[in-house]
């Protein structure tokens, strides 16, 4: 099979590409899901092969259930807790697993094949080599991060959490991006037109991209737990004591109040770029899909914030916020598939000629 150009990239290699895009997806929300009911500790072992046979009887269940007594999250917070809901959590946290397990295989199998059938050689290859070791070494970070809540506080370190979510979704925005490499073929746009797209679109997915990784450290301080209120903190647009940690530079990390006022703010300015970039791109005459992505990250752009602000009110109902999660997830894909869209390239030009 000669492959002369991405687009000529073998249907059943994209569908196994989107697939793989769904299946990171869900572990995303998992994986919140399972930080939202405490669930991530309850594994207190790494067994990569034999880690996905589950306790299967009673006395299985009693080891486990001892095993995790033996470590800070029982004893400090969960201490009397029934089996029953050592289970609960247990089972989360072994479904979280066992779907990364599974988006190995669905990602090794394929891969495999593909290579011995030529549907996938040269520099596409060796990017989807380099995929599969990132995800490798996701699934190391994973692990890491438990230990980090396996000690004297029993609570993940929340840099590890926000790197564990941020690999995650570069891999993601990876794979969307061969993707649509390999389905559409985008035209250049009009120097003038592309400009007033451009422009606003890389500042809005740069303040996407940091808002996430807030996010990750409001998730990882429980900071959504307090300040329950909106616009004001404590009765305050600015709340008292952003800067109370030494040295300055871990109160954007470590400090509850400043994560939770700087997760707001840059909240706000990511909706307000994505709503301006709506606004510059409704007059750039734009062909049908760079419009459609174009439409809907405005549409997000509202969506999003009163979800986030909907779980702060409610105090962090787990539906809410994991929708608000899978929300981000949403949005950044959006503004990756108009960046596609708009990308430069030789060529046609990417609008639609002005009529009369």
């Amino acid at each position: 099979m000669t492959l002369t150009h991405p687009t000529d990239t073998p249907k059943p290699v994209i569908i196994w590409l989107w697939v793989m895009i769904a299946m990171i997806f869900v572990i995303v929300i998992l994986g919140g899901v399972t930080r939202l009911t405490q669930s991530g500790l309850s594994m207190v072992d790494w067994r990569p092969i034999m880690g996905i046979i589950p306790p299967l009887s009673t006395a299985d269940w009693q080891e486990a259930f001892a095993a995790y007594k033996a470590y800070p999250e029982y004893q400090k917070l969960n201490y009397g807790m029934t089996l029953a809901d050592f289970k609960a959590i247990f089972l989360m946290e072994y479904f979280h697993r066992v779907w990364g397990r599974l988006i190995g295989i669905v990602f090794i199998l394929p891969f495999a094949w593909f290579l011995i059938r030529g549907s996938v050689r040269g520099s596409f290859a060796l990017k989807l080599t380099g995929l599969l070791i990132l995800g490798g070494a996701q699934g190391v970070l994973g692990w890491v991060m438990v230990k980090s809540g396996l000690v004297d506080n029993p609570s993940v370190s929340p840099y590890r959490l926000a790197a564990h979510l941020s690999l995650a979704l570069v891999l993601g925005a990876i794979l969307l991006w061969m993707v649509l490499v390999r389905t559409t073929e985008p035209e250049t746009l009009d120097p003038a037109r592309r400009k007033r797209v451009v422009g606003p679109l890389h500042p809005a997915l740069f303040l996407a991209v940091l808002t996430v990784i807030s996010g990750a450290f409001v998730a990882g301080l429980d900071a959504g737990q307090t300040y329950n209120t909106f616009p004001l903190m404590d009765g305050h647009w600015i709340p008292g004591g952003l800067l109370d940690l030494k040295p300055i530079w871990r109160n954007p990390f470590e400090n509850v109040p400043m994560v939770q006022f700087e997760h707001r703010v840059l909240g706000i300015l990511t909706m307000l770029a994505c709503l301006f970039l709506w606004w510059r791109g409704q007059v750039a005459n734009l062909r049908k899909p760079a419009r459609i992505a174009l439409n809907l990250i405005g549409l997000m752009a509202l969506v999003q914030p009163a979800l986030g602000i909907t779980t702060l009110l409610l105090v962090v109902p787990v539906s809410l916020a994991a929708a608000h999660q899978a929300g981000a997830m949403i949005l950044l894909g959006l503004l990756t598939w108009l960046l596609h869209e708009t990308k430069r390239r030789p060529g046609r030009l990417d609008y639609a000629p002005a009529q009369g």
